[in-house]
């Protein structure tokens, strides 16, 4: 029992990394004049949407490694903070570009007979608006890119250390699951309280400059983690 609760708290842990959030608001930035309620909704739907991206792909790849009995090379975890790296530096360049151009923006519109709007990416002209076929998955792909820098560890066991060393197999692939649990969790009450701070008067009072500093911010940090990988 021990052991799963902490693996719960490593994973709650994981999913606050620094790389992680800030991925998720670069992620969220949404366009002037938008309602508090499109805000909330955009920026919950790309955090809970991230960390299913970021702990399935941890979770499944991990375990699935294990059950192989497969390891990865050390060059595939510095090859996963680089990507992370870059990634973070494409979100704050397009972030950038958008706000100059007003070609990156979102909208909110129902699917079918789904009974609630859900929030879509876009990138281009609004008169050119792409069919319903070309709606983006892009924080669920952005998520999962970034859980390749921390496969090797979980596959190694490492963030569980050494009292795991005798456990069964059974026992390690809950524990994973139990750590890509506490990701999703961790990252989605993020998700609730980046919405709140989004909606809130001054952030709206704020408005592009706000946006200014997150996407600086991200090319800041992701050539941060390039350098340091």
């Amino acid at each position: 029992m021990i052991l799963v609760a902490s693996a719960l708290f490593l994973g709650f842990v994981h999913g606050l990394g620094a790389d992680h959030l800030m991925a998720i608001a670069a992620l969220s930035i949404g366009t002037a004049g938008e309602r508090p309620v499109v805000q909330r909704a955009r920026a919950i739907g790309i955090a809970v949407r991230f960390a299913l991206g970021h702990a399935l792909l941890l979770g499944f790849g991990a375990a699935l490694l294990l059950v192989l009995g497969w390891s990865l090379p050390l060059v595939f975890e510095r090859a996963g903070e680089v990507l992370g790296g870059a990634l973070l530096i494409v979100l704050g360049g397009f972030a950038l570009w958008g706000l100059r151009a007003g070609r990156i923006y979102g909208h909110s519109h129902r699917h079918g007979g789904e009974p609630a709007a859900r929030w879509h990416l876009h990138m281009g002209r609004r008169d050119h608006h792409p069919a319903d076929a070309a709606h983006t998955h892009l924080p669920t792909i952005v998520g999962a890119a970034f859980a390749l820098s921390s496969l090797r560890a979980l596959t190694m066991l490492a963030p569980f250390g050494a009292g795991v060393e005798s456990a069964s197999l059974w026992l390690l692939i809950v524990l994973i699951g139990v750590f890509a649990a506490g990701i999703l969790l961790s990252m989605s009450i993020f998700g609730v309280a980046f919405a709140r701070l989004m909606s809130a008067a001054v952030a709206a009072r704020l408005g592009q400059a706000a946006t200014l500093v997150m996407a600086v911010t991200s090319v800041a940090l992701g050539v941060f983690w390039i350098v340091r990988a």
